[in-house]
């Protein structure tokens, strides 16, 4: 049983590398939230379309993403987008695991 700081720092790996975050891992899952919000917020300013295309590689659909980014939604769109992006990558990091694929039979020939 994978306890909670494990699986925090799971999703966060998922989150550091694509997002470029640097610094110490954080502790809580609200630091977490909090270092991608900032970093959300300096994309939307310097680098939209990038983090467009990001979200979309990270699997972060598009009905989720245009509520968020409205001006009357209930919180900053870099908030509203970090939660988003946070509750992908924990999918994500649950997903990989417990789901163990199964090694594929007869790739024998296929080694390098």
């Amino acid at each position: 049983m994978m306890d909670k700081n494990e699986h925090l720092l799971d999703t966060a790996a998922l989150i550091r590398g694509p997002f470029e975050l640097e610094g110490a891992a954080p502790g809580t899952e609200e630091e977490l939230l909090s270092m991608l919000a900032d970093r959300i917020a300096e994309m939307l300013e310097r680098q939209p379309e990038y983090l467009m295309s990001l979200l979309y590689r990270l699997d972060v659909l598009e009905e989720k993403i245009h509520p968020v980014m409205r001006h009357d939604a209930p919180e900053p769109a870099n908030w509203g987008l970090a939660r988003l992006v946070l509750e992908r990558q924990k999918q994500r990091a649950e997903t990989k695991r417990t789901v163990k694929p199964d090694p594929l039979e007869g790739m024998d020939d296929w080694k390098w």
